[in-house]
This record gives C-alpha cells, structure tokens and sequence, in this order.
C-alpha cells in the first residue's frame, strides 16, 4: 500500500499535551481534535487536509498516554506520521486507533518543505519526497492488517466475522 499527501513538517519533541491539550479535553472529539497542535501551529488544525502525513523529528507523542493525541489527528484526516522516534504508548495507541506510524531514524528534516507531496511505500518501509528518499522500519504485515483494518478493534472484529461465516 502506498500513501501520498501533503507534507506537515515538525521538529523534535511533540507531546501529548501539544496534539490534545489538556485544558480542551472536556470537549467533544472533534472539538478537541480543533485544538490540536495549536500551541505549535495555530493554523494546523483549520488547514490540514485528508491525507496529509505529519513528518517530525525525535520522541513524536511523548508524555501522558492520551488516545485523543491519535484520535484528534485522525479526526482531522492526517493518514500517516513518520518521525525519527516516537513515545512509545503514542506508537502503541497509533496502531490501536488504525493510524500509521513509521519511525525513521534517518529521516533529514533539512531537506523536507511544507506541503511538498510524499509517498510512503509501507510495505518497504520507504518515504520519498522531492528527490529524496529514506528507509524507515518495516512494519510486520499483521501490524499493516490491523492499521488498513481500521485498528485493534475494527481488525478483530474482521477476524471474528470471517470465523463465523465459514
């Protein structure tokens, strides 16, 4: 499977606090998913587009183990997020919720422009933008089922659908 959009390009240490800030989290989902990453990016969430992937630097979704971090980037239609090293509850909740999520230790945010297109091949495990590419990890292909599926749930309940028909 391969995923094209538009480039939204962060540095390193993007928190959970950032992506759905405490102080909004009374809010409906969607509500809150207006929020997100206003404290970086005031017209972030007003200007994202469906399909466009978020590229950042290290730790991407450190902090507190908040699903609405995932769930407002969703919302908001962002189909991936490549970054050199992500929270590791952040990864996990990304999975969860049907969100891809690549690390790429050697991504070079110097040579990345905002809202130039990008291709991810995740079955390589590679991002191209311009003329650059680089390898990212390769996700297992259960992991890649599960994220096309819609997440943990919505691929466990394909998998208990496809035991009863037969």
């Amino acid at each position: 499977m391969k995923l094209v959009g538009r480039a939204w390009v962060f540095g390193d240490g993007i928190d959970t606090d950032v992506l759905a800030p405490g102080r909004y989290m009374s809010l409906s989902p969607r509500e809150l998913a207006d929020h997100c990453l206003e404290a970086v990016r005031a017209d972030f969430a007003s200007n994202v587009e469906t399909g466009d992937v978020i590229l950042a630097g290290e730790n991407f979704g450190i902090g507190s183990s908040r699903e609405q971090a995932v769930e407002s980037l969703k919302i908001l239609g962002i189909s991936a997020v490549v970054a050199k090293s992500f929270g590791g509850i952040f990864q996990r909740n990304a999975f969860n919720l049907g969100l891809m999520c690549l690390s790429c230790p050697t991504l070079d945010l110097s040579n990345l422009r905002e809202f130039d297109l990008v291709e991810l091949h995740m079955k390589a495990g590679v991002l191209h933008a311009g003329k650059h590419s680089w390898d990212c990890e390769k996700l297992p292909e259960f992991l890649r089922n599960m994220i096309n599926d819609g997440g943990l749930i919505a691929h466990l309940n394909k998998q208990s659908n496809a035991k009863e028909d037969k």
